[in-house]
């Protein structure tokens, strides 16, 4: 069984997002403000389709490491403003298209754009944003930062390919799964985090340290999301618990728990996610078995291990407000399951 290992000695002291926020508040103004200047349109379906989703609630944290990442290296311009935009737009457009996807109904507690506008408007919504995203990378004149943030996109889009070929298919391994989540959730962080030191002009050793807390603060965050799917609530994902099993998808959880069951087990997680037999009462045995066999508490202290990677990634870097905020939003992250 996987041992759960207090993130803070002082166990009454919980993270937060909140010194990230602060520091980063006036530069989110200017994002907040680009972001509504630039998903406006003539076509009047693609403000209401954006804003849908824009305007849900959700923390913006990608956008947050970009201009974190950057201030700590003393800049002072306006690109990273525009680059995290770009990062915002790129991570929005990926939401619209995984809803479509995923055939998903709720999405930060509101019905989903495909729900209200359809599948076809949700998917060109996201291919307007993406191009708003790389037009403004373009505005920005570093073709480092334009390389780092179109690779970025293409290997999002390799990840949500590779999700679909081994969706339902419960011979998905750990390793398998991790490709995917590496691609499809951590290559935006890193991408976000990376850019930052790049148009402060920062050296090779800090945009490689920025990339890697990037990657691997995306990597624990995803799989405290998996946990949460099944040991959360409908509030913290800002989707409803238990989609995953319901949309077949394979996640941890599920693969600890079905590589480490009895035949009987097995065959069970088969029917569910390969057959489809994803109602109410198998949601609960699923539940039953993912804590039996340990799927929740191992993949938190996978996350751990993650966060542990990030956190030693900054270390080298000096002190500053800057840096304490982005170690803290580690630990934030993780406590979600708490």
């Amino acid at each position: 069984m996987g041992v759960v290992i207090p993130l803070e000695d002082n166990k009454n002291k919980q993270a937060s997002v909140k010194p990230l926020v602060g520091l980063t508040a006036a530069d989110m103004e200017r994002v907040n403000q680009l972001i509504l200047s630039k998903a406006g349109s003539d076509v009047q379906m693609i403000p209401e389709v954006a804003n849908h989703l824009i305007s849900s609630g959700g923390k913006r944290l990608r956008p947050m490491l970009t201009l974190a990442a950057a201030s700590m290296f003393g800049y002072e311009g306006d690109a990273h403003v525009k680059l995290a935009t770009s990062v915002e737009f790129m991570h929005t457009a990926t939401l619209l298209h995984d809803d479509v996807v995923d055939e998903s109904d709720l999405r930060r507690g509101k019905s989903t754009a495909r729900t209200i506008w359809g599948n076809q408007a949700s998917v060109l919504v996201g291919d307007f944003l993406l191009g708003q995203a790389f037009r403004m990378m373009v505005d920005v004149g570093s073709l480092d930062a334009l390389d780092v943030l179109s690779t970025a996109a293409s290997v999002i889009a390799e990840g949500e390919v590779l999700q679909l070929s081994v969706a339902k298919n419960m011979e998905t391994t750990e390793d398998d799964y991790l490709q995917v989540i590496r691609a499809k959730t951590a290559a935006l962080f890193a991408a976000a985090a990376e850019v930052g030191p790049i148009v402060a002009s920062a050296s090779r050793a800090d945009r490689n340290a920025l990339k890697s807390y990037g990657m691997n603060l995306g990597l624990a965050f995803q799989l405290v999301d998996d946990v949460l799917d099944y040991g959360g609530s409908s509030s913290d994902l800002g989707k409803n618990v238990g989609d995953d099993f319901r949309e077949g998808k394979i996640t941890l959880p599920v693969i600890l728990s079905y590589r480490r069951g009895t035949p009987e087990d097995r065959a069970f997680w088969r029917e569910a996610i390969e057959g489809g037999a994803s109602d109410a009462a198998n949601l609960d045995k699923a539940l039953g078995l993912i804590r039996r066999y340990g799927g929740l508490t191992d993949t938190i202290t996978r996350a751990q291990h993650y966060g542990t990677i990030a956190r030693d990634a900054l270390a080298p870097l000096p002190a500053s407000p800057w840096k304490s905020a982005l170690v803290e939003v580690i630990d934030f992250c993780i406590d979600r399951v708490s």
